[in-house]
């Protein structure tokens, strides 16, 4: 092993042990691993960003824009509707969702996808009384199920189908990956459906109400002004300034006992009611200093509140919401006081103490209080899913056509070679934002931006494995260990290392590590590459034993109340499952 073949392995091994750690971000990662590939000369100067403008990244950025489109359109919804009426029994009903969500997510953003089914599974969970545990970890392996089939299912496609054509100047194509990643998503789904969600645990499969996620009459405490109060004839905000951080005026009450959001400006007089949310340990000090008497603790008296009067309501955050990592206030700036925070749920677990100082993370389930009026609008801004009150959102007919056109011609120009892909949807784009189906508002909303900059960032950490053979003596050494081992051994060892390694690091990141290694073992063997790297694509896309390894897990772990430990129980036999039907398919088609 030269210097920097030892330089090379050592910031790799680096970057993935804070890709596991999750102490940092993906794509600060990513950015930490090209600076140090840089300083240590190990790429040139010209291909430090190269991967920037590399044509995988623009494509991948381009699909998450027309994901939004397709969605924004209602051509998923429209589908959700014509299947609702064959959720009656509960094989059917987890089936038919597994198989949707699979069939958007081949053709639009695994997590896109998820995000139109989530509340979609919860509502009809409820409404056949089942449970929606046992739906939502379902529909969150569908999504990487459905992203195997085709090119732009999921970034590690692009990515593999870059590096292909790098190798042999041709790229895979739109449904190359189909040979393969069809019978895996099929029979995986039948998996699922026929008796895998049993293996969800029992303790998850009831689910978790609002009532039984949040304790809301730790959180509800009503108050009356006394006569003798300093607030008496000011005004509601002097309230807000005077309670702090710690505690929020929720509502008030009127004479008529009508519960209503008082507004700032409003004037506080001897008598009044107000609702807080508040630690009750926060307000002792509090009530003797502003002259504020506690009304009642009665249980009920919450009961009623959160169930009718406050207009409580959950939502999910996303992965690309800009509250990640942020505090309460930014909900409250950015929703310009229109959102009322009441309590976060991490894991599925109520997370205790102070509001202020939690930080919010994907996957968080926020109870919230909000009008009746609120504008959708404003949940898709902030990146918040709403559970499971939101309806389906149906397209106009025209639109719903036009947008489903534009697409089709997007893939045909791509599959004919007219066009590079990249470009066939660069121009999909532009047709939607001059038809009117994707607002210009939302062009860069739903890119997410730590995908691309890993992915930019990530190409040269690749190149320098290349530039210093250190892919090679890794595929050597790989070569060597396997001995006299057949090539569907080496196959499979290869399909189970890059799954063991997409369960604890990104995906995209995966496959970026994976591929040169793919390539030099095939070339160490002197045989065709393809079915190496088919076989590192069906891996990457595998990340089924942890909440951590996709965004589609972490999604679905607050709403179905997982605990971590709870993925492996369905994630390790359908693994299995995969293993046992990519690895021939791949033998068969590719080899």
């Amino acid at each position: 092993m030269t210097f920097d073949q030892g330089l090379a392995f050592g910031i790799l091994a680096l970057a993935l042990v804070l890709f596991a750690s999750g102490r940092f971000r993906h794509d600060i990662v990513a950015l930490i691993a090209l600076i140090a590939v840089s300083l240590a000369g190990l790429v040139g100067p010209n291909e430090v960003l190269s991967g920037f403008g590399h044509p995988a990244v623009i494509t991948v950025a381009a699909v998450l824009v027309v994901s939004e489109a397709l969605r924004s359109s209602g051509l998923v919804d429209a589908v959700v509707q014509r299947i609702l009426p064959l959720t009656k029994t509960t094989t059917g009903h987890i089936g038919i969702m597994t198989a949707v969500v699979a069939l958007a997510s081949s053709f639009m953003n695994n997590v896109g996808a998820l995000a139109v089914m989530l509340p979609v599974a919860m509502a009809t969970a409820a409404e056949r009384g089942r449970p929606a545990a046992i739906l939502l970890m379902p529909i969150a392996f569908g999504s990487m199920l459905g992203g195997m089939i085709t090119l732009i299912g999921t970034p590690p496609n692009i990515i593999i189908a870059s590096f292909r054509e790098g190798y042999t100047d041709t790229s895979f194509a739109m449904f190359d990956f189909a040979w393969v990643g069809l019978p895996v998503a099929i029979i995986g789904i039948l998996f699922i459906a026929l008796g895998g969600w049993r293996l969800i645990p029992r303790e998850r499969k009831g689910g978790a109400s609002p009532e039984d996620l949040f304790s809301i009459e730790e959180y509800v405490i009503e108050v009356r002004v006394g006569e003798k109060s300093p607030l008496a004839g000011k005004r509601v905000t002097h309230l807000d300034l005077a309670t702090g951080e710690d505690i929020t005026v929720a509502a008030r009450v009127r004479d008529d006992g009508q519960i209503v959001q008082p507004e700032p400006w409003q004037p506080i007089e001897p008598g009044d009611i107000f609702i807080l949310r508040a630690d009750p340990a926060d307000l002792g000090d509090v009530l003797e200093k502003l002259g504020l008497e506690l009304v009642s603790t009665n249980g009920n008296d919450h009961a009623d509140i959160k169930s009718t009067d406050l207009h409580l309501s959950e939502a999910v955050v996303g992965p690309n919401s800009p509250l990640v990592g942020f505090s309460p206030r930014t909900l409250v700036r950015l929703s310009q006081g229109r959102y009322n925070l009441f309590a976060v749920a991490r894991q599925g677990e109520p997370i205790g103490g102070r509001l202020h100082n939690v930080r919010f993370q994907t996957g968080d389930v926020l109870l919230l209080q909000t009008s009746e009026e609120q504008d959708p609008a404003l949940s898709a801004e902030l990146g918040l899913l709403p559970l499971p009150e939101r309806g389906l959102r149906l397209g106009s007919p025209r639109k719903l056509g036009t947008a489903f056109a534009i697409f089709a011609g997007a893939i045909a120009l791509s599959m004919g070679g007219v066009v590079p892909i990249a470009v066939a949807f660069l121009g999909a784009i532009v047709l939607y934002l001059l038809t009117g189906i994707l607002p210009l508002r939302d062009l860069y909303r739903h890119i997410d931006w730590p995908i691309v900059v890993l992915l930019g960032a990530m190409i040269p950490v690749g190149l320098a494995l290349q530039n210093t053979g250190a892919d090679r003596l890794i595929a050597e050494s790989i070569v060597g260990l396997a001995g006299t081992l057949p090539l569907w051994a080496l196959i499979a060892l290869l399909l189970v290392t890059t799954m063991a390694i997409t369960d604890v690091i990104n995906n995209a990141a995966t496959a970026l590590i994976m591929a040169p290694i793919s390539i030099a073992i095939a070339q160490a063997l002197d045989v065709n590459p393809d079915a190496f790297l088919m076989t590192v694509a069906i891996g990457a896309s595998c990340s089924f034993l942890t909440p951590i390894g996709h965004q589609s897990n972490t999604l679905v772990m607050g709403p179905g109340g997982y605990k971590f430990s709870d993925y492996w129980r369905l994630g390790l036999p359908l693994e299995i499952v995969v293993t046992i039907v990519a690895v021939p398919m791949i033998l068969l088609i590719w080899t």
